[in-house]
């Protein structure tokens, strides 16, 4: 009996050390939730084709969700993601001060949360990987300025709520202020939304006879004051939008008051943010914050892009 009880002991060691090797090996599928701020946006969708195909370098699963500008279901879906234990969290903040209860609810049960396009402003971040808004702002800025000849009065169509929309109002007045002859006559809600804006560009022509330029923060804002200048036959207003998005590029291209657009890498941003992570759960120092370039486009720079 003392021999038999030898004789098996090699064997459950092995079976020990398979089991074990198997429950590693398990441990290597790492899975990461993702809250969108919304898939409505072109820009969304392309970013999360970028979280996709990097995360498919490396075998990560990804639980991505919308949280479609609803804060309760942003938190809701962040409350989701740490149930499940995800090994990291991806967000796109609809609120950037509101997004923090989430966020520091992922931080007590110790899981890692990274921010995409929007930061948060409470809560614990990894890394922050974001278009260098601040730089894109100032592209606007200096374009519209140059536009107008250095003389004129303009507008924001603005949606304080965000924190890169801060950063890129920021670069945008930092550059006017450049141009002693350039006022900022208004600063006015458009929420980031074509409609809204499209309102807010409304009363703003109908307060500001001599208004000479607008800057959209995004493109759903410079559309709006598109379709708002164009009702109110204010067609000599020279707008600048962010983002170039197709229905942006578009209007561009066919010589409306949208003049140009900061264009962003959102493909980018996404693959950016899963090397983040990537070298996070490697045990690699991750930069608090990682800003991916950004440039400016007119009718000449885009249909140079065509003819190439």
């Amino acid at each position: 009996m003392y021999r038999f009880a030898l004789a098996i002991i090699p064997f459950l060691f092995l079976a020990s050390l398979l089991s074990s090797c198997g429950k590693k090996e398990e441990r290597k599928v790492r899975t990461i939730g993702v809250s969108l701020l919304t898939r409505g946006h072109i820009f969304y969708r392309d970013l999360e084709e970028g979280l996709r195909e990097e995360a498919a370098k490396h075998s990560y699963e990804l639980i991505i969700t919308s949280a479609d500008f609803d804060l309760g279901k942003q938190i809701g879906q962040i409350e989701d993601f740490v149930a499940r234990k995800v090994d990291a969290i991806v967000v796109c903040p609809v609120d950037s001060r509101g997004v923090g209860p989430g966020i520091k609810l992922a931080n007590t049960a110790k899981i890692p949360v990274f921010t995409a396009d929007i930061a948060a402003q409470e809560g614990e971040i990894v890394s922050h990987i974001a278009s260098d808004n601040v730089a894109g702002g100032r592209l606007a800025g200096e374009y519209l300025a140059k536009s107008l000849n250095g003389r004129g009065n303009v507008a924001v169509i603005n949606q304080p709520a965000i924190t890169s929309v801060l950063d890129r109002v920021q670069g945008f007045m930092e550059a006017i202020a450049s141009f002693p002859d350039m006022k900022v006559v208004a600063d006015v809600n458009g929420q980031g939304v074509r409609d809204k804006a499209m309102q807010a560009a409304s009363d703003v022509l109908q307060s500001q006879p001599n208004l000479n330029g607008i800057f959209g923060i995004n493109d759903d804002s410079a559309l709006g004051a598109l379709d708002a200048v164009q009702q109110f036959k204010r067609t000599s207003i020279i707008i600048v939008g962010y983002d170039a998005t197709p229905p942006a590029v578009d209007a561009i291209l066919k010589d409306t008051p949208l003049r140009a657009d900061v264009i962003q890498y959102p493909k980018k941003i996404g693959a950016t943010t899963i090397e983040m992570v990537n070298k996070h759960f490697g045990g690699e120092n991750v930069s608090k914050v990682v800003p991916v370039e950004v440039g400016i486009v007119d009718k000449i720079a885009l249909a140079a892009q065509t003819s190439r």
